[in-house]
Order: C-alpha cells, then sequence, then structure tokens
C-alpha cells in the first residue's frame, strides 16, 4: 500500500498565485521543448445523454511528476468533473489526486501567458480579451504576470457580464480595465489579444489586427469550432501547445487549410519548442504571432504537482491508499 495525498477543490483554490502557476508551466513546456512526451487529449462522446469523457497525459522527467485530466461534462448532471491524478516520474507510485476544478482557469491561463512572454513584444501595453468567463479571468490574471499592461479592454456579448468583470478585474489589476461595445474595439489596437469563449465562430476580424500583435486563443479544441478567423492564421506566426493536435482539434487551423490560405507547414514550432530556445519565437517587431492554446497534460501535471507540494508543505489534505497492482492481483 501507498498513501497518496487527496486535495479537494477547496483545498487548492487560492494555495498558489497567478506568477507560481505560470513559472511552474513554463518549466513544463521547456522540459516538452526538450522531449518530454505528452499526448493530446483523447474525447469519447456520449447521444443520450448527451455528454462527453475528455483525457491527456503528459511525463515531466525533471518535475519528477506525471499525469493527467480526466473530466466529463455534460450527461444528466450537465455540469464537468475534472480529476487529476498525479504520479512519482521515478518510482510510478501515485503521489495525489485532486480535484481539480479550482485549479482548471488558472493552469489554462498559465499556459496562455506562457504563450504571451514567449511570443509577445517585451514593450506590450495593451490588451484586448474577448470574453468575460471563469476561463477569461484565469488568462487575464496570468497574462498580467508576465507584461505591465496599461489597459485592458474587454469584450462579451453580454453588457452586464463584461461590465461587472471590468469592474471586478480593475479592482485586482494594476492595469486600467473597462469593458467596450465590440470585439472590434478591444482588438484593434492592442499589443495582445486574448480569446478566451465558447464560439464556434471567429469572434473579430484579423485584418484588424495590427502589425507586431500577439494572439493567444484558448477557446477552439474542436475541429468545427473556432475562434479566429482564417485571415488571422495566415497573418500569423503560428504556434500550437501541440502539434499533434493541430490536424486533430485545432479547429481555426483545420478551416483556414481547408480554405486553401495555408497548409500544414504553416505550423512554426510547438510553445515547447520556442520556450527551450530551440525555435525562435517572435522574429520581427511587426510579426503577428498566435498562440493556440487547446489544453494539454504539460500544464496540468505541472500545476498539480506546484500544488502537490505547497499543500504538503502547509498540512493541507488528507491521505489515502493504493494497492500496487502485485498486491491487489495476488491477494497477499
Amino acid at each position: 500500500m501507498t498513501d497518496t495525498l487527496f486535495l479537494t477543490s477547496e483545498e487548492v483554490s487560492g494555495l498558489a498565485t497567478p506568477a507560481e502557476y505560470v513559472e511552474a508551466v513554463n518549466e513544463g513546456y521547456r522540459q516538452r521543448g526538450e522531449g518530454a512526451p505528452a499526448h493530446p487529449r483523447t474525447k469519447l462522446t456520449n447521444s443520450e445523454p448527451p455528454g462527453m469523457l475528455t483525457g491527456y497525459s503528459a511525463v515531466l522527467p525533471e518535475t519528477g511528476a506525471m499525469g493527467g485530466y480526466m473530466y466529463s461534462a455534460g450527461f444528466g448532471a450537465e455540469d464537468a468533473w475534472f480529476v487529476t491524478p498525479v504520479f512519482d516520474a521515478e518510482t510510478g507510485e501515485p503521489l495525489a489526486l485532486l480535484d481539480g476544478a479550482s485549479m482548471n482557469p488558472f493552469k489554462t491561463g498559465a499556459a496562455g501567458a506562457v504563450g504571451v512572454d514567449a511570443l509577445a513584444r517585451e514593450d506590450s501595453r495593451t490588451l484586448g480579451l474577448v470574453g468575460s468567463g471563469s476561463q477569461a479571468r484565469g488568462q487575464l490574471r496570468a497574462a498580467a504576470t508576465v507584461r505591465d499592461f496599461e489597459s485592458v479592454w474587454v469584450y462579451s456579448p453580454t453588457k452586464e457580464s463584461r461590465e461587472s468583470f471590468a469592474a471586478e478585474m480593475n479592482e485586482q489589476l494594476d492595469a486600467s480595465v473597462a469593458a467596450v461595445a465590440s470585439s472590434a474595439a478591444a482588438v484593434e489596437e492592442a499589443d495582445v489579444v486574448i480569446t478566451a469563449t465558447t464560439a464556434s465562430e471567429p469572434v473579430f476580424d484579423g485584418d484588424l489586427l495590427a502589425e507586431g500583435t500577439h494572439v493567444t486563443a484558448m477557446g477552439q479544441y474542436h475541429p468545427n469550432k473556432r475562434e479566429l478567423d482564417a485571415t488571422t492564421i495566415e497573418r500569423a506566426t503560428y504556434v500550437p501547445d501541440l502539434r499533434e493536435r493541430v490536424t486533430q482539434d485545432a479547429g481555426a487551423f483545420i478551416a483556414a487549410v481547408e480554405e486553401g490560405v495555408v497548409s500544414e507547414d504553416h505550423v512554426h514550432a510547438e510553445l515547447g519548442d520556442v520556450v527551450a530556445g530551440n525555435a525562435p519565437g517572435r522574429e520581427s517587431e511587426e510579426d503577428i504571432t498566435v498562440f493556440d492554446s487547446g489544453g494539454t497534460a504539460i500544464e496540468t501535471v505541472a500545476a498539480a504537482h506546484m500544488l502537490y507540494e505547497k499543500a504538503r508543505e502547509e498540512g493541507l489534505g488528507s491521505e489515502i491508499s493504493f494497492a500496487p497492482a502485485s498486491e491487489a492481483l495476488t491477494g497477499r
């Protein structure tokens, strides 16, 4: 038997700062760039009741951790449930099991921020955000740890949502955060653009992007859903989290290929290759760059292991026991 730490969503909430998430996830992507294995999501769908079961995995050898995510969404509860196992990458023993609900926006936001840090201009001071939900909140808080933004413009279709989001973030960030009436108003003068939506169609016109803009898109992990139009993909240095998922579920890239404006050769490099220094990111001040963040176990394992270590230091969590297969199979 081995003791494993179980952490509830409440125990995970507030355990780490956005900057700590970004540091851990950046290290995870550096390891990916140096060969750490990671697999894109797999998704099983159910028609009645409608829902999906999704999972992905990664090994981070230098962190000493491996694991991933498994979550269900929809079905009878019409909600989502996130389960995160973390294993020791040397012994294989389970280290922790996390309820990943409260971690989710922060680890996803951290991945977006790693993309901003790797690809956006150092002097970026303005940010346009499309979306005002929990994922948008995580993206904004994380991005603010890697660039000194002075102005943030937020758009989402519901006026009350974008205004309440802007008021909340205005109190939490040093930047001035304001709601705007259209995605065009958020995007056209921004140094950095972040999309965090559930949209199935592009949320802004790629012709509006100024030269030198960086775009992080995190809501397009379905082959028939896209936040970015073909113009944006065509104009940009395109960097996905995992190259393998580009033709699998990167909806915006798939659509751009189908429209004939790019080919698969348009993929510049994986984010990990840029973070590790194996491939250049931005090569000029005029480049438009895109980080397509569909979600991987790289950020999940990196963040979950960081939370596990912090929880141990603070005496949080409860222990559960796992039996090794040798014991269970022999009955010893």
